[in-house]
């Protein structure tokens, strides 16, 4: 029998499998094995592949994993013809002897190797069977039909062929009780010129040789599929350690059960081309072999034609912890306060606990030293010469811990010291600023005391070529700066764009000046920094209607002194998105395209600029607007474009495991926004005025969490840590077209507005793209957010939910960047 394909199963079902892979994937394919794991701590050998006959051993000598021949098989009765003209039980007793003999044996599927020269050949026994089935009569169709419920019908059929055959019903059919009935139908079988007899049924099919077929025999011989998958194993729940492998077992047993199919989110992936799922063992198992947090979520796994008998596995992935803490070295003369903060991400949700110089530190009832947000913050409310110094941050949860130091000096004159002088320079003078571009130049802002460090005026020379930093253009009008978008380049350098000058300046954090002009094509108006290739991408326009959009990329943006701008080859573009780095994931490899008018995501590799892949968003009408992401299951959000002012289509949701569509998320319809740690989706509705709150679980699981009422039209929202709960955020969202703006805790659900900001850039004063009223918070451990206004900018204190000031004659500020020392 030619399958057309390379697959190892049983002869009786090899038909149905390779019908299957036919159609799903016509080209060729192979299902291989799973590694036998035989060291119980699942340690060497659980990062050993053997193949098929072999197992892996740890030696006793030198404690090394080695594969060697597989000592026993399971006891399964799936008889096969190897290539060798055996007859083997099964086919993991092929594969074993190929090993044990160290040559090649493979499996032949068909029986008529057996049965060499016999007249009545495997074909002519299927007719046989055919035959017999006809012959019965016939179960009511109740009109639905289905592989299952047609398997039913068939099973119906042989019970009743059995019955009539087992004469005296004892269970179990011999070769008298086969005779009897053959001599019947002698007529019957000679009228149709078939070869073969009834006592062909015991020769073909009596597996076990012991003379007489069993009613599991019958079964079997006319391919009647039992399965069962026991109660209490209906739902598995699986938990793994980031960056291991991971084995999912499907418990559906029965006779002749067919190949089994794994699904993601409603997604068959046996026949997708994972390079992180790519195996599928002889028994059917989900063999993923480097699990990351994109994987976590439900899988379910069926027998092919079988969907209604499922098992759904819940993959849940641990994360040992990753901490900060800052400052890292601080300096305070006696009698002021002193704060040290630590943040801790992992899954699940790390615990901290404090030592000061390794010994367990005992928080005093008074004030003078508590713990906030459960040990977040180490507040000392009054330092002393004796709370001098090392404070060590753990956090630990079941799979691992982290650690990192905060050292505190406190001395008479404390600015006069070293590590004060070291102190007050990085952290006030050069770090924990925030850079903002408006019409007059660059502002450096330090938001604790609302105090301009330096003002760099539009007629500032550039220092690579002296010339001016706003150039003065054609006209009588006076000129003034015009920016659109920046980016912070590992604190080092700040990158921003100048539309209208066709260039991006560079400037230098350190220096706190533009030391480079770097030519882009025209227009450049969107800038984003891709942390894992350390480059800089760069969206133009080619003019005010964006007739000649290019995708531009500026390598090694954090090194070197002279920068250039390298072409990519996209025409047409209308955006795109690079996923977000936090302290888990360190390094992302791909960016998204779309193109104009264009219903789909192009899937870019960020190393060698080309396509990976095009997501097509055709059968859901949808062009895209704008990408969300979490690693948490791996889920995409897509913003489709509103061909009106009504309420635009949903959101479309991703699986970044399959890169398909898995469908609508929820009704949900505007732009998404994802926490830091990839746990809140937050949403603001464009119809009802509310903010829709969605929470990933670590099993990877999307629900509705809250709806926030929200009194303003959303411009610009971001996510700052909760002041009051670890692992927690508030939402912080202005208004384009009011004075107000929302403090939303997520963790309380505590809303605050603040009111009389003044009024923003009017929307048609900024065609740039993006909010007309930013807000830029300070980082994962400041407290100051900044917002302008049309011609002021305003400081807040985001731990009270309070304006902190006002900087008067800042106009169109609406570019704003923090630099910090984390």
């Amino acid at each position: 029998m030619s399958c057309g394909c390379v697959v190892m199963c049983p002869f009786s079902s090899c038909v149905l499998l390779c019908r299957f892979v036919y159609n799903l994937n016509p080209l060729p394919c192979r299902l291989s094995s799973l590694p036998a794991l035989s060291d119980p701590d699942g340690g060497a050998c659980r990062r050993t592949y053997c193949g098929r006959g072999r197992q892996c051993v740890l030696m006793a000598e030198t404690g090394r994993a080695e594969c060697v021949c597989q000592e026993k098989c399971r006891p399964s009765f799936v008889p096969v013809c190897g290539s060798d003209g055996r007859f083997y039980e099964n086919h993991c007793e092929v594969y074993r002897t190929a090993c044990l003999e160290r040559r090649r044996i493979y499996v032949v599927h068909s029986k008529d190797c057996f049965f060499k020269g016999d007249a009545c050949t495997m074909s002519e026994y299927n007719r046989l069977k055919s035959m017999l089935l006809d012959m019965q009569p016939k179960v009511l169709s109740s009109g639905e039909q289905s592989q299952q419920r047609d398997m039913e019908e068939k099973r119906a059929l042989v019970d009743t062929m059995y019955k009539y055959l087992d004469v005296d019903q004892d269970g179990r059919l011999v070769s008298d009780e086969l005779e009897k009935v053959g001599i019947k139908l002698d007529r019957f079988m000679t009228d149709s010129l078939l070869e073969c007899t009834m006592q062909d049924l015991l020769r073909y099919d009596d597996y076990n040789n012991d003379g007489h077929l069993s009613l599991h025999e019958f079964y079997t011989a006319f391919q009647v599929v039992q399965l069962s998958l026991a109660e209490d194993q209906r739902v598995s729940v699986s938990t793994v350690t980031v960056g291991l492998s991971a084995v999912l077992s499907c418990a559906i047993q029965g006779t002749l059960r067919p190949p089994i199919i794994w699904k993601r989110n409603g997604i068959i992936l046996n026949f997708l081309d994972l390079e992180d799922i790519n195996d599928f063992g002889d028994d059917g198992s989900l063999y993923i072999t480097k699990v990351t947090t994109i994987h976590m979520g439900n899988y379910s796994c069926h027998a092919y034609g079988y969907e209604d008998l499922y098992q759904t596995h819940v993959l849940q992935v641990n994360v040992p912890p990753v901490i900060l803490v800052y400052p890292e070295t601080q300096a305070q003369e006696p009698g002021v306060s002193a704060s040290l903060h630590c943040h801790a991400d992992g899954i699940p949700n790390p615990k901290l606990l404090w030592l000061k110089n390794g010994m367990d530190l005992q928080p005093r009832s008074s004030k003078q030293l508590s713990l906030i947000a459960n040990g977040s913050e180490l507040f000392i409310g009054s330092v002393r010469y004796e709370d001098t110094g090392a404070y060590t941050c753990i956090a630990k949860n079941e799979v691992g811990v982290d650690e990192d130091i905060s050292s505190l000096f406190v001395e008479d004159s404390a600015k006069k010291t070293l590590a004060n002088i070291l102190w007050r320079e990085e952290g006030l003078s050069v770090g924990n600023m925030f850079y903002v571009f408006s019409d007059e130049g660059i502002t450096v802002l330090q938001p604790s005391e609302c105090e301009i460090r330096r003002h760099m005026k539009r007629t500032e020379r550039i220092v690579a070529t002296y010339e001016e930093m706003c150039p003065k253009g054609e006209g009588v009008s006076p000129q003034h700066c015009v920016w659109s978008s920046a980016v912070n380049v590992r604190d080092k350098y700040i990158y921003v764009t100048q539309p209208l000058q066709s260039r991006l300046l560079v400037v230098d954090t350190q220096a706190q000046k533009v030391v480079q002009a770097v030519a882009t094509d025209p227009f450049p108006v969107k800038l984003l920094y891709d942390k894992s290739h350390d480059q800089v991408w760069v969206l133009t326009w080619g003019d005010m209607d964006r007739t000649h959009p290019t995708l531009q990329v500026i390598p090694q943006a954090s090194v070197g002194e002279v920068h250039h701008a390298i072409r990519t080859t996209f025409q047409r573009v209308d955006d795109f998105f690079i996923p977000p780095t936090n302290l888990i994931i360190t390094h992302v490899r791909f960016a998204f395209v779309f193109l104009k008018n264009e219903p789909a995501v192009h899937k870019i590799d960020l190393e060698t600029f080309h396509r990976v892949k095009t997501i097509s968003l055709k059968n859901y009408s949808c062009i895209p607007a704008s990408m969300a992401y979490t690693h948490l299951s791996g889920f995409y959000f897509i913003q489709c474009q509103s061909k009106s002012h009504l309420q635009g289509p949903p959101q479309l949701l991703i699986d970044s495991v399959t890169d398909t569509v898995i469908g609508l998320n929820l009704n949900i319809t505007g732009q998404p926004y994802v926490s830091p740690d990839g746990r809140y989706v937050v949403t603001p509705d464009p119809e009802s005025s509310k903010l829709i709150v969605q929470t990933v679980s670590f099993q990877g699981e999307l629900a509705l969490n809250q709806e926030v009422d929200n009194p303003i039209v959303v411009s610009d929202l971001v996510f700052q840590p909760s002041f009051t709960e670890s692992n927690q955020h508030v939402v912080v969202a202005t208004s384009g077209s009011g004075t107000d703006l929302l403090f939303s805790d997520l963790s309380s659900g505590r809303t605050e507005v603040l009111r009389s900001l003044k009024e923003p850039l009017a929307p048609h004063a900024w065609p740039w793209g993006g909010p007309n009223r930013v807000v830029v918070s300070s980082g994962l451990f400041g407290q100051y957010l900044v917002t302008p206004s049309a011609e002021s900018l305003f400081v807040l204190n985001g731990k009270q939910s309070t304006p902190h000031c006002e900087v008067s004659d800042i106009k169109r500020g609406n570019t704003i960047v923090w630099v910090g020392e984390v």
